[in-house]
């Protein structure tokens, strides 16, 4: 039966004419430095902090007697309310469905099997069939077990972590349940990404007149320090700096890169070693190569609009928002081909009257290198250039496509 708590704190607020959003408060969990951790690492309590959360989400809708269809609970910090809702048995919930969204299989909420007192479920559950695993507490693994249904952000995502190269040793649970998995592909919120409308860059433009795409190259360039010239090919990255993106492959090919008439601009923050690797390539070639380490909004939406090609080259990306972006603002993106990247980007190999921007099919140095001398040919014939712009920018990777097959999904667990 589900534990019985008093006081629980929530906050209301109603975003639309049938959605209302409620939150749970509760200021010594959330009112921190950063969600997961501070500059010290990750939060000793965030197993408790986040089952806090699952548990309160439940009571709080039984006491409002808002008895949902479906629970949707999205990575390892709500992963656990698939289990209670199946554990606690609570009548209320009896024809409550619940889904999980997988967004990054690499993070999973583990923690040592000592901690599993503080879930609050029966010992059995502590087994290889609940949420132990190899002697610790494994929070997605029992969201994965527990739920009616699985999702991934894209569809090429749900694929890879049935394999022993992106399963996070758990690509056995899911191959378990692969009848319950699809692939939806995340949506990209064009009311703030769009270069139509967008007021934090120099011009605006559309595929009907790209004029003002150059604008923005020039105004990049300048407020990035380098020379204003529309006739040299500028690269971007926007960019988490971690392993995960591939950044190993743009460092090592960095010189070679650099060595041809090219500039190129990163903004990101991250791990300490990239941030000294990107500040010496910039040592290495000034004039050349600009580096922002940190994260500025303003400053994205300038890269991405002034931008000629968008470097993507991860060595896994369950979706990716950045390729999307770029490609809405007439940017063509170079990806290594995994995961959302393969499902969205689609070789110049394919022709221009289909293709919009360049895909890797492994991760290297040399196939970067390749890539990037591939984009310069693409610059220098500038019909081709236009066409692939105009193909990303009509693109349509908006919410609403998404949303229909999530509620598509909805409609069939519940049935």
């Amino acid at each position: 039966m589900m534990p019985k708590y008093r006081g629980i704190d929530f906050e209301s607020k109603r975003l639309a004419q049938n959605v209302e959003l409620r939150t749970i408060a509760n200021e010594g969990f959330y009112n921190r430095y950063g969600l997961y951790n501070n500059e010290r690492g990750e939060y000793p309590d965030n197993l408790e902090r986040f089952i806090f959360f699952c548990r309160h989400a439940l009571m709080t809708a039984k006491e409002l007697r808002f008895r949902p269809d479906i629970v949707h609970a999205n990575d390892w910090q709500t992963a656990m309310l698939p289990v209670y809702l199946k554990e606690w048995r609570d009548p209320f919930f009896k024809k409550t469905k619940s889904l999980l969204t997988i967004h990054n299989l690499a993070y999973q909420g583990q923690f040592g099997g000592r901690f599993f007192g503080k879930l609050g479920l029966p010992e059995r559950v502590f087994s290889s069939r609940g949420v132990e695993f190899y002697g610790r507490v494994n929070l997605l693994k029992g969201g994965l077990l527990y739920a009616d249904g699985l999702s991934t952000v894209s569809p090429t995502y749900a694929e890879e972590i049935q394999t022993r190269e992106h399963g996070g040793a758990l690509e056995g649970v899911i191959r378990s349940k692969a009848s319950v998995l699809r692939g939806i592909l995340n949506g990209l919120d064009y009311s703030v990404w769009n270069p139509r409308t967008d007021k934090k860059i120099k011009r605006t433009f559309s595929p009907k007149s790209l004029e003002g795409k150059k604008d923005c190259k020039a105004d990049l360039q300048a407020s990035s320090g380098l020379p204003v010239n529309e006739s040299v090919p500028l690269f971007a990255m926007v960019s988490r700096l971690a392993e995960q993106k591939g950044l190993d492959v743009v460092t090592e090919a960095a010189d070679e890169f650099l060595s041809k008439n090219v500039q190129f601009v990163l903004l990101g923050d991250g791990d300490r070693v990239y941030h000294r690797a990107f500040r010496n390539i910039a040592a290495r070639h000034p004039g050349k190569v600009a580096v922002y380490l940190g994260f500025n909004a303003a400053e994205a939406h300038q890269i991405y609009a002034g931008a000629d090609f968008f470097l993507m080259p991860s060595n896994y990306e369950p979706c990716g928002l950045g390729q999307l972006i770029a490609m809405k603002y007439g940017t063509l993106p170079i990806v290594h081909r995994t995961g959302g990247l393969a499902d969205t980007v689609l070789d110049a190999y394919a022709g221009v009257e289909a293709g919009n921007g360049i895909c890797m099919p492994r991760n290297s140095p040399g196939r970067f290198l390749e890539a990037t001398r591939r984009a310069i040919d693409i610059f220098n014939h500038k019909d081709t250039l236009r066409r692939m712009r105009l193909n990303g920018m009509k693109a349509d990777f908006s919410w609403k496509r998404s949303a229909g097959d999530y509620v598509r999904f909805y409609r069939d667990l519940v049935r």
